[in-house]
């Protein structure tokens, strides 16, 4: 398909905003704009219409035409169903569609246009996928927006503070007998400082005539306007974002989020220590099915004290799902398989002092919705009222593992404000980020399913996707564990520790 302009017009002919994806003369685009009106057959069901070099594709929008121009060689099928992607976003960024609406919010309309169509093809995007585009939010206006508002500020005290000394200076020369003239400090426009400083009371005034010194000028003394005040933009920064309803918390090593790449404080582990760390991703469709699921682990060792280098970590393997497991070059691969040990091939030698190695790793592919773990079912439906009822729950499938601070995201149109019926656990509506989070603290075998329900105003079922997902867990998706660490040289058992993560990498409905 060749698109080569998308247009708003009216039923007389009339162009409201247009936007052309190919290169063509401006001159060229208005006359096939014009001979638009003139084509439409009457008395017809037709939505399109032919003429010798282009194809219009057309669907009433009550008083206006949405309007596609395509090449003939196009394919129809894909014409229809990309024009009616166009007409669904019309809706979306105007209340009502009216002429001089579809002119005030004529960029975002083109905006939205760019992310269906790119160079004249169209792109393969959901109304959902648009509107998450089109009003995505910039991290670095925020910040320019905060130093912004910071000079202002500092600006106006800074005014402030000029026109008090203005006035200072102007009652000291009244009390020495002195008038004004217009060359002194206070100018010609010595009458300014009245609307920026004005006594309350005539105490007032009297108090700072008598306890008023001659006005100091020490250079070293002035501060200037500070441009890159780091500390007050960043906390102005957070406090428009507060203001806003968003929750920020500071970045303390208790809500990195797993598989970050942070430096890691180890405070309350031994010597020997052990991570186990699991990496899940999920895609699933809507309508059921697995289209991708996915699990890597990885085991690394810690050793902190040279005293403990030559050993060997026990391991229990109660996989049946067909992981494929694999050690690091430099471990014995027979003592693992005859004896679940890791431990280095050459067994004089000492694993590596203060470092993290990985010395064990893992994967399991796979398209059977029996090995995803949280099944999500989302359910939308259309009301007679232009709304959507929204149905979600989930299912525990592996009730042997145990889900913490899950949060299931759900996509809302733009300016919806759902209304909540029956919730199990708790959510949040997120008016900047446009979607609903669904919260659960704990997802375990006595919990193991739980359903959401709310309506959306404004809406189709194609709003609500994709849905992610995110939780943590301690227990291992593959069922590998480390049950003990020893010495090689005795088998002597040493203190250790072991610390086991799972989460979602990716985990979404779509």
């Amino acid at each position: 398909m060749v698109l080569i302009a998308a247009a708003v017009c009216t039923k007389a002919g009339k162009t409201i905003v247009s936007r052309q994806f190919v290169e063509m003369t401006k001159a060229r685009i208005e006359g096939l704009l014009a001979a638009f009106p003139k084509l439409i057959p009457t008395g017809t069901q037709h939505t399109f219409v032919e003429t010798e070099s282009v194809r219009y594709v057309y669907q009433p929008l009550e008083r206006l035409y949405m309007l596609l121009i395509t090449t003939r060689a196009s394919n129809i099928l894909e014409d229809l169903e990309t024009l009616r992607l166009f007409a669904r976003v019309i809706p979306e960024y105007c209340r009502s569609l009216e002429e001089n609406e579809i002119v005030d919010n004529a960029f975002n309309l083109i905006f939205a246009f760019d992310e269906i169509v790119a160079l004249g093809y169209r792109e393969s995007v959901n109304l959902s996928q648009i509107r998450t585009f089109v009003e995505m939010d910039s991290h670095e206006e925020k910040v320019y927006q905060a130093v912004r508002q910071t000079q202002e500020r500092e600006a106006k005290l800074k005014m402030r503070e000029k026109a008090k000394e203005l006035q200072r200076q102007k009652m000291e020369q009244a009390k020495r007998g002195i008038k004004p003239s217009f060359g002194s400090s206070g100018g010609f426009g010595t009458n300014t400082s009245n609307n920026t400083y004005t006594p309350t009371t005539s105490v007032d005034v009297v108090s700072v005539q008598n306890d008023v010194k001659p006005p100091q000028h020490n250079v070293s003394q002035k501060r200037g306007m500070k441009l890159g005040s780091k500390g007050k933009d960043v906390e102005s920064f957070v406090d428009q974002l507060k203001s806003e309803g968003e929750k920020v918390i500071a970045p303390t090593m208790n809500n990195v989020q797993p598989g970050t790449k942070t430096p890691t404080i180890k405070s309350d582990v031994d010597d020997v220590h052990l991570r186990l760390e699991e990496k899940l991703i999920v895609r699933m469709g809507r309508d059921g099915g697995v289209q991708q699921f996915e699990v890597l682990g990885l085991v690394t060792l810690h050793i902190g004290n040279e005293k403990w280098g030559r050993i060997r970590i026990q391991l229990e393997n109660k996989d049946t799902r067909g992981v494929q497991l694999q050690t690091h070059p430099q471990v014995d691969k027979e003592l693992f398989k005859l004896r679940s040990q890791i431990g280095l091939k050459q067994a004089g030698k000492p694993f590596p002092l203060h470092s993290d190695v990985g010395v064990l790793k893992w994967r399991l592919q796979n398209t059977d919705e029996a090995f995803v773990p949280l099944l999500i079912n989302c359910w939308p439906s259309e009301a007679g009222d232009g709304s959507c009822d929204v149905n979600i729950e989930y299912e525990l499938a592996h009730t042997n593992l145990e889900l913490a601070d899950v949060n299931i995201s759900i996509p809302l149109p733009i300016g919806c404000s759902p209304t909540v019926g029956e919730c199990d656990g708790t959510y949040t509506h997120e008016s900047r980020k446009n979607q609903l989070v669904w919260s659960l603290p704990f997802i375990d075998a006595s919990n193991k399913s739980g359903s959401l329900e709310f309506n959306a105003s404004r809406a189709i079922p194609g709003d609500f996707f994709p849905l992610t997902v995110s939780f943590t867990s301690k227990t291992s998706y593959a069922s590998i564990k480390i049950i003990d660490v020893l010495m090689v040289d005795d088998d002597s058992p040493v203190k250790h520790s072991v610390e086991a993560v799972l989460y979602p990498e990716k985990y979404e409905i779509v």
